[in-house]
Parts: structure tokens; C-alpha cells; sequence
């Protein structure tokens, strides 16, 4: 059995409001704030035992006062939440972690990453999606890509956490999430040898794995997924647009 964190904070630097009183979370998309489709999504899976939801808890709470979830009120950053969210957990529980600006996202985009990421043995479990899978899937939209030997990827919105590892590696890696969006600040961290071939695109997959646990002291493993889903959160206004003619079109069907 697994839980489930789901990061609804609301932060200054969110470019994406109704208003300045309407978190992103509560955004409605087709009539319906975006937590829900998230929290739907995971209802489906039957081995999701809590659901744990970092943000403004009494905004938060009318919403979703129908879902048998926890609220916890959130902090300053995204990091901050992450920490509150874990601490609901014990250190022996595998949780996974979503942001609530993936409203496309489906049980089954889930369910894949869940079983490659467990089959990867991993304490942490990040899934990528490639190019390729991503425009074919939403022609047009526009992500950040990384190149590395195996392709050209784009970083997901879950990931997957042994707890009490993840707990010991969060104050490190504090400057990973606040850069999680700039590749290149990204790869600084990582070091000179690892950013040069980053550079050139000739990095791999498992040599960036191998340099996180030297950072880190963490089994991290890069799950490769073919659901954009999982990549595509809500940023923009373009991204709003997506996710309503999307979200439309599967209620026709």
C-alpha cells in the first residue's frame, strides 16, 4: 500500500490566478477546481491508503471537504510543504507526490510510474518523458527539455519516496527545488564535469543518478514514462487553455 502527498500551496511567484484570493489549486478548469482531477485520479488507485494535501487550509477545505483526505496548512516555500507533508508519514512509508497543476493526469499515467518506479528499487523515483511522446501527445505545447545521451526529456510532476530517506536528503536539497525548472542552474549544482557534458548532450541517465547519491547520500532513479501527463502541470495561460479543450474533449467521449 502507498499514500499520497499532494503539494497545493499557494505561492507569490505563481504566475497562474483567477485572482489574488484564488489559489492555483482552486483554479476551475471545464468547472471544476484542478485539485479534483487530481484527487480523483487517485481514488482510482486502490492501493493509495492516505492522501496528505499541503496548502491553504481553509480555502482548501470547502473544496474538498468530500474526499477523505488531511489537510495540512502550508509554509513559506515548496520545500517547506514537502517537509510538512512527510512528517504525516512514518519513516517506513512510500509516498507518492504530486503537484496540483496536473489536471490531465489519469490512474493510469499513475499507475505506470508507480510500477517502474518500485521495479526500480529506488528510494527516490522521478519520472522523464520524452519529446517525442510529448508533442505527439499535445501537439504544439511548449516545456523545458534536457538532452542527455538517451534523448531529449522533460522533467514529470510525481515522484515516488521512501520517507524516512527522503527526510534526510531535503535540506540538501533545497536548491534543487527552488531550481527544479532551470536545467542549467540544475546542472551547476551537479558539478564542472557533469555540466560540460551536459552541454554537449552526451551525459547519461545513470550518470546523473550516480552524481545525486554522491550529493546526496540517495538512490535516485530516473523512471522513463510515456504519459505526458505526468509532465504537463498548469503554468501559463496556454497551459489553462490545454487542459480545457483536453479535459472537454474526454467528457464527450
Amino acid at each position: 500500500m502507498l499514500k499520497a502527498l499532494i503539494l497545493a500551496g499557494s505561492g507569490k511567484n505563481d504566475k497562474l490566478k483567477e485572482d489574488k484570493e484564488t489559489p492555483k489549486a482552486l483554479i476551475k478548469i471545464n468547472g471544476r477546481e484542478m485539485i479534483l482531477y487530481i484527487l480523483e485520479a487517485l481514488k482510482k488507485l486502490d492501493y493509495i491508503e492516505k492522501i496528505v494535501v499541503v496548502g491553504p487550509e481553509k480555502k482548501l477545505s470547502s473544496v474538498i471537504k468530500n474526499y477523505e483526505v488531511e489537510i495540512v496548512q502550508q509554509g513559506y516555500e515548496l520545500i517547506d510543504n514537502v517537509i510538512k507533508g512527510l512528517e504525516c508519514f512514518s519513516d517506513e512509508d512510500e509516498v507518492l507526490i504530486l503537484t496540483s497543476d496536473i489536471p490531465m493526469i489519469t490512474p493510469e499515467a499513475l499507475d505506470d510510474f508507480v510500477k517502474r518506479a518500485k521495479e526500480s528499487d529506488a528510494e527516490f523515483a522521478y519520472p522523464i518523458i520524452s519529446k517525442e511522446d510529448t508533442e505527439r501527445k499535445f501537439p504544439g505545447v511548449k516545456r523545458t527539455y534536457v538532452k542527455v545521451k538517451e534523448g531529449t526529456f522533460t522533467g514529470g510532476n510525481a515522484v515516488l519516496v521512501k520517507v524516512g530517506s527522503g527526510k534526510k536528503c531535503l535540506n540538501k536539497a533545497r536548491d534543487f527545488f527552488i531550481y527544479r525548472k532551470s536545467p542549467w542552474k540544475l546542472a551547476a549544482i551537479l558539478g564542472i564535469p557533469v555540466v560540460l557534458k551536459f552541454l554537449l548532450g552526451r551525459i547519461t541517465i545513470s550518470e546523473i543518478e550516480k552524481r545525486v547519491f554522491e550529493l546526496f547520500g540517495i538512490n535516485a532513479r530516473a523512471v522513463i514514462s510515456r504519459f505526458p501527463e505526468l509532465g504537463s502541470d498548469v503554468d501559463k495561460e496556454s497551459d489553462l487553455e490545454l487542459a480545457r479543450r483536453v479535459l472537454a474533449r474526454e467528457v464527450l467521449q
